[in-house]
């Protein structure tokens, strides 16, 4: 029988961070990571530095939460995981660790530790789809589809993305071995793509034949522009690194095409997606406040101007070049914004304690 909790200890689990920690919380890393990553294609290294430092402190900051939530909190933790709404917000932790990932190729040339950091991303895919994709098919009480399915169910597509980016960036460095590591890259790019699909699937069908409330379109819905920005990032990578690999080089027509389709579907999203936040925010009045979840809009931003960035040159098409800058501002600009609200949330948080 569990020991009751009261006094001091009721108090501090009621407003520990570690129990109230939203699976998704690692989309700031994703989003600091890409802005960074973004800042440096476009010669601003010294912003992209001074990122790539503050995200190395996000990350350690938040693994050390999860792991304490994972001790003290396991109840939470578990609710989270057999929530439809929620859950795949654990694979933030596999995008945000290959995110960071890039940094340390892309800002300051570290492959070793982008090597290590790919090896952890893929055991992190590994464990957090299977895990989530188990736990939601055999659990008996299900929530209807208008219910349970949102744009966070693409982070499942980021992640295996994020792990096809990295996978191609490192496999240079693996001598005897990047031949496997290129094909293993092109199956995760490939597999993604098809589930990209199959969910956006229902979540065109949620959007378009299901009342949606205004307080329901949750930045979260911005990952579907996102996923196929990292998708078409991912395709762009594989064109570029084909020495060393027979296979890739032998498709690279074949993902060429693919990855420009990715792109214009990105692109496609984009002009909806704001027209939906105009309705939500300007018609239906909903206010904007902090909400961990907005990092899930901001790293959309950031990788739609990496992605282009990449794309104009693997293409070969340079009038596409003033989009990557332009989105590198927007992205920069609500980066700013989402942080400015963190901060205030936590001094605020800070300040009740002290009371």
């Amino acid at each position: 029988m569990n020991r009751p909790v009261s006094g001091p200890e009721y108090a501090e689990q009621r407003t520990s961070p570690a129990r109230d920690l939203h699976p998704a919380s690692f989309a700031m890393v994703m989003a600091t990571g890409i802005v960074a990553v973004a800042a440096q294609l476009r010669g601003f290294t010294a912003l992209a530095q001074s990122l790539h430092v503050l995200n190395i402190g996000f990350y350690v900051v938040l693994w050390a939460l999860t792991l304490r939530r994972i001790i003290a909190f396991r109840r939470e933790l578990v609710a989270d995981l057999c929530d439809h709404g929620r859950a795949f917000g654990y694979l933030t932790t596999v995008a945000a660790t290959c995110v960071l990932g890039n940094q340390f190729i892309v800002v300051v040339e570290r492959p070793q530790v982008a090597c290590g950091l790919w090896a952890l991303g893929i055991g992190l895919w590994a464990l957090a789809t299977y895990s989530v994709l188990t736990i939601l098919t055999v659990k008996q009480v299900k929530p209807t589809l208008a219910e349970g399915i949102n744009g966070g169910w693409l982070v499942a597509v980021v992640a295996a993305q994020s792990v096809a980016t990295l996978g191609t960036l490192v496999a240079p460095f693996f001598a005897v071995a990047r031949d496997a590591a290129m094909f293993f890259a092109l199956i995760m790019w490939l597999g993604g793509g098809m589930l990209y699909i199959w969910i956006i699937a229902l979540i065109f069908y949620r959007y378009t034949f299901f009342p949606l409330e205004a307080g329901q379109l949750a930045p979260p819905y911005w990952i579907n522009m996102g996923a196929m920005a990292i998708s078409t990032l991912a395709g762009t990578l594989l064109v570029q690194n084909t020495a060393g690999s027979p296979l890739v080089a032998s498709l690279q027509p074949f993902i060429l095409g693919l990855t420009l389709l990715f792109w214009a579907t990105a692109t496609w999203w984009i002009p909806l997606l704001v027209a939906l936040g105009a309705w939500r925010h300007l018609v239906r009045r909903v206010p904007l406040g902090y909400d961990v979840v907005y990092w899930s809009a901001v790293f959309p931003l950031g990788m739609y101007s990496v992605c282009t960035h990449r794309l104009a040159r693997v293409a070969n098409q340079p009038f596409l070049d003033p989009i990557p800058q332009g989105f590198l501002w927007i992205a920069l600009a609500a980066w700013i914004v989402t942080l400015v609200g963190l901060l205030r949330r936590q001094f605020a948080w800070f300040r009740q304690r002290l009371q």
